[in-house]
C-alpha cells in the first residue's frame, strides 16, 4: 500500500487526512503548528521536519494550503516537496489555488519524472471529517485512476475533470456561483420583507421552486441570515473573498464578463473591511440587510427541514 505524505493538517487538511490513515494508508506528515499532527502521530504517522522530508518518505504527497502563496511556497521553496521528492512519486494539491500556478509547476515536476494532480475539494470542514467531499481532479487521467482509491477514501463524490488546471477552475466556478446566487437570495428576501411578507413564507415559496433543490446554500443561510448568527464559520468569509478573487482574476485572464461576480466580490470586500473575515462568509447579507433597513429573522426554523429537497418537478409546482 502506498505510503501517503499529507503537509497542511489545518479545518481541511485534518479531516482528510485522518480518513486517509483509517483507509490503512502509513502517513508522514507535517505542519507548521505540531500540535495539529497529534491524532495522526497517535494512529501511528510519522512527524517529519519539512515539506522536503514528506516528499522524500512518501509516494503520493498531498497538501492542503490556505492559497496560491502557500501553494508555491510549500511545493518549490527552501525546503520544499520538488527538493525532496523522489521519480516517479505523485505529488496532489487539494488547495483552491490559482489554475495558472498548477499549470506552471506541472512541467518543474515532469522534468523531474513527477506527476501532478490539482484536487480542490468542496464540502468545508464537516464534509472533510465525515468524508462527504467532492473532489475535483485535474491532471493525466492515469494518474488520476491510479490514486482515485486514496481519493475516496476522504471524498465520496470524485470526478475527473480534465487536463492539469481543470480541477481548479472547476473550484473556482462552484464557488462562484454559489456566492453570487446568495448574493440574490438575499436581496429577494430583504425585499419580501420590507414589502411585508413573513420570512417563513417567503422560504416556502424559495424552498417549493426549482431553487429548492439548493440544499446545502439553504441550510447555510436559515443557520446565519435567519438567526443574525455568523460565528462559528462554516467558512470563512476570507477565504470565501480569496476563491472569488482567483475566480475573477481567471475571468480577467480569459475576457469573460463577469458582473454578477464582480459585484459579490465587492460586496465581500466591503465585509472584510468592517473586519468580519473571521467570521462565516454568509456575513455579507449583513450588509444588505442594512443598506434595505431591515433584518430577516426566522430563529425557530429547523435548518434541516428549511433545507429538505421537495420532490415534485419544478416546472409543474
Amino acid at each position: 500500500m502506498e505510503k501517503v505524505g499529507f503537509i497542511g493538517l489545518g479545518n481541511m487538511g485534518g479531516g482528510m487526512s485522518a480518513n486517509i490513515q483509517r483507509a490503512g494508508h502509513p502517513m508522514v506528515v507535517f505542519d507548521l503548528r505540531e500540535e495539529a499532527a497529534k491524532p495522526l502521530l497517535e494512529g501511528g504517522a510519522r512527524l517529519a521536519n519539512s515539506p522536503a522530508e514528506v516528499a522524500e518518505l512518501s509516494d503520493v504527497i498531498f497538501t492542503s494550503l490556505p492559497g496560491p502563496k502557500e501553494v508555491e511556497a510549500v511545493a518549490l521553496g527552501s525546503q520544499g516537496i520538488l527538493e525532496g521528492i523522489r521519480p516517479g512519486s505523485i505529488y496532489v494539491d487539494l488547495s483552491s489555488s490559482r489554475p495558472s500556478l498548477i499549470r506552471q509547476m506541472e512541467p518543474t515536476f515532469r522534468q523531474k519524472g513527477i506527476h501532478i494532480l490539482d484536487a480542490p475539494v468542496s464540502g468545508g470542514k464537516t464534509g472533510a471529517a465525515s468524508g462527504d467531499l467532492a473532489v475535483m481532479v485535474g491532471g493525466e487521467r492515469e494518474i488520476f485512476d491510479r490514486i482515485r482509491p486514496i481519493l475516496e477514501s476522504f471524498g465520496d463524490k470524485v470526478f475527473y475533470a480534465g487536463a492539469i488546471g481543470a480541477g481548479s477552475i472547476c473550484k473556482l466556478v462552484h464557488n462562484m456561483i454559489g456566492h453570487s446566487v446568495r448574493q440574490a437570495i438575499a436581496e429577494g428576501l430583504t425585499l419580501g420583507v420590507k414589502a411585508g411578507v413573513e420570512p417563513e413564507a417567503l422560504w416556502e415559496s424559495i424552498r417549493r421552486g426549482s431553487l429548492g433543490r439548493m440544499r446545502v446554500l439553504h441550510e447555510g443561510l436559515v443557520k446565519t441570515m435567519f438567526r443574525g448568527e455568523y460565528e462559528p464559520a462554516s467558512f470563512a468569509l476570507n477565504l470565501a473573498f480569496k476563491d472569488i478573487s482567483l475566480a475573477t482574476e481567471l475571468a480577467r485572464e480569459y475576457n469573460v464578463p463577469m458582473p454578477m461576480s464582480t459585484l459579490a466580490e465587492q460586496i465581500a470586500m466591503q465585509a472584510m473591511n468592517r473586519g468580519w473575515g473571521e467570521q462565516d462568509s454568509s456575513v455579507t447579507v449583513r450588509l444588505q440587510e442594512e443598506q434595505a433597513q431591515v433584518e430577516v429573522r426566522a430563529p425557530h426554523l429547523d435548518p434541516a427541514k428549511a433545507g429538505r429537497f421537495i420532490t415534485t418537478h419544478p416546472d409543474t409546482d
